[in-house]
């Protein structure tokens, strides 16, 4: 099982947003860019358009518990920031766990495993 450890620092969220990757949904915006350290590192943030702080935290864990449930699947070598939209607050983590995985496989950052039919 793969696991992952939280950017916590502000020169990994800039570097992410100004050298990084972006894929584009209108209830999240992942950016990434590959990473030496062989584990998967992800930033979340939320910004005052999604509402008070109780919204704003529970968009967070959404995002979280739903990136939990794809971690096995992701390669572990991104670092990823998550930025939460307005859309986010009234998604399930179900669903956010569907958009994330059509755009991780859309810009192939998960592990494929080959089944032959």
């Amino acid at each position: 099982m793969s696991d992952f450890v939280t950017l916590n620092s502000n020169p990994d969220f800039r570097r992410l947003y100004n050298r990084g990757k972006a894929v584009i949904d209108p209830a999240l915006v992942i950016y990434y860019s590959k990473n030496r350290a062989g584990i998967c590192r992800i930033g979340i943030t939320t910004s005052k358009k999604i509402g008070n702080a109780v919204e704003r935290n529970r968009s967070r864990r959404v995002i979280r518990e739903a990136f939990r449930h794809l971690c096995p699947e992701v390669s572990p070598c991104y670092d990823i920031v998550m930025v939460a939209r307005s859309k986010t607050k009234y998604l399930k983590s179900t669903r956010i766990e569907e958009i994330m995985r059509e755009m991780f496989i859309r810009e192939g950052m998960l592990k494929i495993e080959s089944e032959e039919e």
